[in-house]
């Protein structure tokens, strides 16, 4: 089943509210005007129920079946919050909020699940329940978590749940995804090295951090091919080194800051505790102390296996299946979808933006063409998945 005629006809409704979220990007939890907006247009489609101010500023809107013979409820989720980019792309709708600008899609996304609703909210052809979900603070701040937290999967007894995000260098209309881990963990460390200060002419009295700290990095480069299974993923980057202000002057302290990313619940606890384990140690070796902080992140974002194979048929009925990559590769990237799928089985899925600019970039655009194609997917999920008997 090919793009759906009705979303087809509304493409430019949909892409007209894409274009004003864009125009009017918003922050973490700070969303007040595109959720004020989102609100507005599910009461206006006839949604039965409307619930504001979940985790913080996300919305939720029920729309009943023609009967709830099934007494199931199904969740759709997008994000709605934008970055703190400043826009490069030139278009008439570019941002009008200086340094911030909606450099992933988010807009998109939003706009997507809103089309969905509005169908689902006219035909209203299936047996149970379909709760949209609008989220905010996908963006480092967690929103996903806030709402699970804030009672989302109860309050609503929502069994599945699923998400969709738009994705440059997947040809435009074509789908991905993936049993299993897709979108990693997100963890960050900090390492402060303690040495002895001294005057940079005379070394010898001194315990140099910073060399000390340039020796680390060099082997913490070696951290994964040398302790995770080569058939697991796992990425470590130090990106922030800081010591010393004077030219002649060997410091005391050095600091080490970087991020963790693994696709394994296993791989990433290993990680954390060879980490805390080996710098230390490393460390000790030159007579320096050293200690290790380390913050978890977004967890991994896993798809159930039901819930994925069932997300690529509904792909296939919309694209076609030679357009449906069910073993596409996955992201070091981060997603707090993550939580929601701790909480429920489900499965992501990613959308083929074209040849786009990359995600987080000043000249990234969402791509209004697969509008119908994304609405359509969720319409079909949601039919698809609570069937009329």
């Amino acid at each position: 089943m090919p793009v759906l005629n009705r979303i087809a006809e509304f493409q430019s409704e949909i892409a007209g509210w894409r274009q004003d979220f864009h125009a009017h990007p918003e922050i973490l939890f700070e969303v007040h005007r595109t959720a004020g907006k989102v609100e507005e247009l599910l009461k206006a489609f006839g949604c039965d129920e409307v619930v504001s101010g979940l985790g913080r500023t996300g919305v939720v809107g029920i729309i009943n079946g023609r009967s709830n013979a099934s007494g199931r409820t199904v969740g759709l989720r997008a994000d709605m919050d934008a970055l703190p980019i400043t826009e490069a792309t030139g278009k008439p709708y570019a941002s009008t909020t200086k340094g911030a600008m909606h450099a992933c899609g988010h807009d998109g996304h939003t706009a997507m699940l809103l089309g969905a609703a509005k169908y689902l909210a006219e035909t209203r052809n299936f047996d149970g329940r379909v709760a949209v979900i609008f989220q905010p603070a996908e963006e480092g701040g967690g929103g996903g978590r806030e709402m699970v937290q804030d009672g989302l999967m109860d309050r609503f007894d929502i069994a599945e749940v699923y998400g969709m995000h738009n994705w440059p260098g997947i040809p435009a209309g074509e789908f991905g995804i993936r049993v299993g881990g897709i979108m990693a963990a997100t963890d960050e460390f900090a390492i402060e090295i303690e040495g002895r200060g001294g005057h940079a002419a005379r070394p010898q009295t001194s315990i140099d951090p910073v060399m000390i700290a340039a020796q680390l990095i060099t082997a913490l480069q070696t951290f994964v091919s040398r302790n995770v299974d080569p058939l697991h993923n796992a990425v470590l980057s130090v990106t922030v080194m800081e010591a010393g202000e004077a030219y002649n002057v060997i410091p005391r302290n050095a600091r080490l800051k970087g991020t963790i990313r693994t696709l394994d619940p296993q791989v990433r606890h290993f990680m954390e505790d060879r980490l805390k384990q080996f710098v230390p140690d490393f460390v000790a070796a030159f007579g320096a102390k050293a200690t290790v902080g380390y913050r978890k992140g977004y967890p991994v974002t896993v798809n159930s296996e039901r819930e994925t194979a069932f997300a690529a048929e509904i792909a296939a009925e919309i694209s076609g299946v030679e357009r449906v990559d069910t073993d596409a590769a996955p992201s070091m990237g981060g997603e707090d979808f993550a939580y929601m799928l701790e909480a429920r089985p489900g499965a992501y899925i990613f959308l083929g933006n074209g040849d786009t600019a990359e995600l987080h970039t000043d000249g990234y655009d969402f791509n209004d063409d697969i509008i119908p194609v994304g609405t359509s997917y969720w319409v079909r999920l949601a039919e698809r998945a609570l069937p009329i008997a």
